[in-house]
This record gives C-alpha cells, structure tokens and sequence, in this order.
C-alpha cells in the first residue's frame, strides 16, 4: 500500500466502559502512540448494566482537544434529531471544530431508542427516523451557511437561529449507513461514511453517488495477552454489538438489553472477531474494511486492556496495514 494510499487509523474509546478522565487519558495515549484520530460513542446510557458509564461525549471531546494537538476527533455516531435539536448539535460542531483548530469529524446516524427515549418525546419507526434525520441534516447546513435561519419540516422545526462563532473549514459530516435509506441520506446530505460491517455495497454505492469524502469502518477486536481473559471481558461488555441493528436500535434500556444478551457468551464473541494476543487474525479483520473500500479504519478494543490495544496498535497491527 502506498503512501498516497494508506488509510487513517484510529482508537474507539467506549463511553460506556469508560469514565470520562480514562478517556481522556486514552486519547492522549492514542496521539503519543501515533494514531490518527479518536472516535466517541455518544449515548446517554451504557448498553449494558455491566459497563457502568455514559459520559458527555461533547464536554469529553472538548477536554481531548485541550490536551492533543494533532489528533482527530470524531462522533461515532450523534443522533441530531432527537435527543439533541439539530441547531443545538450545528452549535457544538462548530465550537469544537474551532478549540480544535480544524481537528473533528460530525458522525451522524438516526439514533436508538436506548438514548432518544429519555425526553419523553416519541421515538419513530425506522423510515420516519431517517426522514428526521434528513431535516436534521439540512438544517445544520443550513446554520453553518451563516446568518439567521428558519425551518418548517415535518418533524423539526427551526426559528430565527443563528450560529455565530462559525470555522472557516467546516467539519465534514459522516452518516451511519447499513442500508438503502441511510445510504441515501449519506449521498444525498453527507460528506462521508460511517459501517460496522465490511460492506463493499455501501462503499460502492457511495462512491458511485458521487461521495467522494472519508468512509469509517469500526473493526471489533477482543485483543489481549490472554486469550481467555480477553474474550470473558468482551463477553461481559460487547454481546449487545451481536445482536444486529434492528434489535440495537429498540431496546429502551440497559436491563433490556441484560435480557436480551443472557444467551451469549465467550464462544459467540470468538466466533464473531479476533480475540487474543496473535496478529494475524487480527490483521485480517482489519484488511476485510480495506479490501472492501474503506479508507479510515476504527479500531475497537473490547478485549478490557485498551492501554494494552494501543501498544499493539502502534508497533504491531498498524504497521501491517500500511
């Protein structure tokens, strides 16, 4: 792979298994270590009981930007039509692309109930969240066009708002896509591409839409010295990401998903990724995103040893990638 070629790697760091001061320090540890940039979950509750934490991803974010000063910053992924009102998102976008002198990339998906619930406010069927999530997306553009603004959709609203600490390089948005319709939302009003799955379909079609900007893909591994250590602290932290999206996407809580989750265990998170100490299965999961377009990959320790992860990643996994 050449230089021109070599894609941008970086560290999930779970705001659900995390407290905010780790996370922080993980990222500074990420930046020393020389990857390229740090994707947040942004969720209002953890998945799962067992994982104890669900910090504020944006005030998160703004204390990594004070400490780094190269690395990347990223939301994997924020809901902007629910739980936060879209103008509220345009603004925090906006200051974080600034304190980060030009550093963060706007990852955008049509939520889960676990966190859009809490307001009280109804949480739609799948087609009409994605629709939400179009008039969510043009009314950020819409702020970040400058001056006072006005929306009158279908399910949001906007009155005589303006943004007015605005960056002169606009951070790029990145959709959450699995499928037809928020792959069309992702052409339509994205920059780039965010997948959990080694999907060539999805790259192709957003390619072939004209999209030429980053496609994300997160790459699960429960790496740690101990095999069997890793996989039992997967087992306790990572099942939910093995029950697919149509399930992730309605459970209100994280009791719900304890229930949901009590039938699976170590042998499910093997058959699932690479878990371990050994390289090359590793490497494989990792050159499956490759091999299938994606130009910015995720690395997502859920082995419990992210200190560990970020030391493999720089001297062992990463070079193999490049």
């Amino acid at each position: 792979m050449t230089a021109a070629s070599a894609p941008r790697i970086g560290l999930k760091l779970a705001t659900e298994d995390l407290g905010p001061a780790e996370v922080v320090e993980l990222a500074v540890l990420a930046e020393d270590a020389g990857l390229d940039f740090v994707e947040l979950s942004d969720h209002f509750h953890p998945w799962l009981s067992t994982q104890h934490h669900s910090p504020n991803t944006w005030v998160t974010l703004g204390a990594i930007a004070a400490r780094t000063t190269h690395l990347g910053l990223v939301t994997g992924v924020t809901c902007p039509s629910f739980r936060y009102h879209p103008a509220i998102v345009a603004h925090m976008a906006a200051t974080l692309q600034l304190i980060s002198d030009g550093r963060f990339t706007l990852g955008v998906g049509s939520g889960e109930r676990l966190n859009e619930h809490i307001t009280g406010e109804p949480f739609p069927a799948v087609d009409k969240r994605h629709e939400a999530l179009r008039e969510a997306l043009q009314i950020i553009r819409m702020l970040w066009k400058g001056g006072y603004q006005s929306f009158d959709g279908r399910y949001l609203q906007l009155e005589d708002a303006r943004v007015f600490d605005l960056p002169e390089t606009l951070p790029p948005i990145c959709v959450a896509a699995s499928g037809g319709q928020s792959l069309a939302v992702a052409t339509d009003l994205g920059d780039g591409l965010f997948a959990v799955e080694p999907d060539a379909d999805l790259v192709s079609g957003f390619r072939s839409a004209g999209g030429t900007g980053p496609i994300y893909g997160e790459v699960s591994m429960a790496w740690g010295p101990d095999a069997d250590a890793a996989a039992a602290a997967a087992a306790k932290t990572a099942t939910f990401g093995l029950l697919g999206w149509k399930v992730m996407a309605e459970l209100p809580n994280p009791v719900n998903f304890d229930a949901a989750v009590a039938h699976l265990g170590e042998d499910d998170i093997r058959a699932q990724m690479p878990v371990g100490p050994d390289l090359e299965p590793h490497v494989e999961a990792a050159r499956a995103y490759l091999d299938a377009g994606f130009d910015n990959l995720v690395l997502n320790c859920t082995g419990g040893d992210v200190r560990g992860f970020i030391r493999f990643a720089a001297e062992d996994l990463i070079p193999r990638l490049r």
